[in-house]
């Protein structure tokens, strides 16, 4: 298993606010519009991202950190065999990712993801 980008999420109350924050001070541009989640890149490197989102669409948390991966069920398996605290099962989403979350000894929510 590799890792092929991570990506902040910042909960925001105000999402388009926060959004046009982020774009405003550091240049970036929305990548992907949900409503509830806005993905911010770099115009020069798309990989360097950060979200924002207002709430969950399937999930009942926010993720701390968004981890793209090349093989998502074998994570998933992983995550399982260590006795992660999963809080979201491994999902196929409508809008394209195959994803779950899980939590970290620190608390830290991570959605693991990839697209299929």
């Amino acid at each position: 298993m590799s890792v092929r980008r991570i990506v902040p999420d910042f909960r925001s109350a105000d999402v388009r606010a926060s959004a046009e924050f982020y774009s405003g001070l550091l240049g970036l541009e929305p990548v992907m519009d949900h409503g509830w989640i806005v993905t911010l890149a770099d115009p020069d490197d798309p990989a360097r991202q950060l979200s924002v989102a207002s709430h969950d669409e399937s999930a009942a948390v926010v993720p701390d950190v968004s981890i793209e991966v090349d093989n998502v069920d074998a994570t998933y398996r992983l995550a399982q065999q260590m006795g992660a605290e999963i809080v979201h099962p491994l999902t196929d989403e409508p809008w394209g990712v195959r994803r779950f979350f899980v939590k970290g000894p620190d608390g830290h929510v991570l959605n693991i993801l990839g697209h299929p």
